[in-house]
């Protein structure tokens, strides 16, 4: 299914039987409905990030704790630990890497598709901070000398750490 464009997700935005004149008074009440919507889907949005960077921490910690723990069972005891049991431990941890990309680009998918709709909100609103003007500001993430999308970065450290273990387990067997 190919993404909706901007049109068609304005167009399932509003509801057509709601509008100013839905509103008692001079359309003041049915512009601080879309205010206080605004406020809460940027508070939504805000709060995915916020999950967004805890499961990146939550993946770090868990790799760096991979590699101290290989890194002290492999001084202490090399010879004990079978091939067999470090093809295992490959596959267990590439598939957390697996997970954690995956993880990291649906919050990017999803938090990209509620920008767009806080862009199509600011529409209706005096100003529009976050689609325009700081999107604007930070030259649209295409000059990296203004601004680096962290959603390139994190994605892939999980394929770093991915080539790692592949690069320990390789040493490891050899």
């Amino acid at each position: 299914m190919a993404k909706p464009t901007l049109a068609e997700i304005e167009e399932r935005l509003w509801n057509d039987g709601v509008s100013a004149e839905s509103y008692d008074g001079s359309g003041e009440k049915y512009q601080a409905a879309i205010l206080e919507q605004y406020k809460m889907y940027v508070d939504m949005a805000d709060r995915i990030s916020a999950r967004r960077g805890l499961t990146n921490t939550f993946f770090l910690t868990l790799n760096t704790a991979i590699f101290t723990l290989f890194g002290v069972l492999w001084k202490d005891s090399p010879d004990q630990i079978s091939d067999a049991v470090l093809i295992v431990l490959l596959v267990v941890i590439l598939g957390q890497c697996v997970t954690w990309w995956l993880l990291v680009r649906s919050y990017r998918l999803l938090n990209s598709a509620k920008y767009e709709v806080v862009g199509l909100l600011e529409k209706r609103l005096p100003s529009s901070p976050y689609w325009s003007a700081e999107w604007k500001a930070l030259g649209e993430g295409k000059d990296r000398r203004l601004y680096i999308p962290l959603s390139h970065v994190e994605g892939w450290v999980p394929f770093f750490f991915a080539g790692a273990y592949v690069l320990g387990f390789v040493i490891a067997t050899a």
